[in-house]
């Protein structure tokens, strides 16, 4: 095994910017790729070693939680208004993917929860409106069924 690395992604829309550590805390690469599921498994599987990674909580977290679970031996999904330390200095994508890295280095994340499968499938939600389109299906006359199928998607 090539020891442990500690990997910082900063996600947007159409690419993540990401930097590796090693196990010294060295950063040891940087890159850019397209927030894509296989531009980021062909990624991660081109590294060796036990894989930590860390990413903010935002928009794309869910996705990338459930896809990249599986193949990493740590996943931290983390809060971005706890981390002082990326507010700190220079900004860009790089800086914030390295810092980032270096505070999963570091030990100094807290995480947010994900569960197992943090979207629900598309058959549960095809499932879900099925049910709530069917004649006699909302008995609320008060509610409407998008009301009711908004209420079980929150919770």
């Amino acid at each position: 095994m090539e020891g442990t690395k500690y990997i910082g992604m900063d996600v947007h829309k159409d690419s993540i910017s990401i930097a590796v550590l090693n196990s010294s805390g060295k950063l040891v690469m940087e890159s850019i790729i397209e927030t894509k599921a296989i531009t980021i498994l062909e990624f991660v599987h081109g590294l060796r070693g036990s894989l930590h990674l860390t990413f903010e909580e935002g928009t794309w977290a869910a996705w990338l939680y459930d896809l990249l679970k599986p193949h990493v031996t740590k996943l931290v999904v983390c809060d971005p208004r706890r981390n002082g330390y990326l507010k700190q200095g220079s900004k860009s994508d790089r800086i914030d993917a390295r810092k980032l890295a270096e505070l999963l280095y570091s030990n100094m994340l807290r995480a947010v929860y994900h569960g197992e499968h943090g979207v629900r499938s598309l058959k549960e939600l095809a499932e879900l409106s099925d049910h709530h389109q069917r004649p006699g299906a909302c008995h609320d006359p008060g509610e409407g069924c998008i009301s009711k199928l908004g209420d079980s998607l929150r919770g």
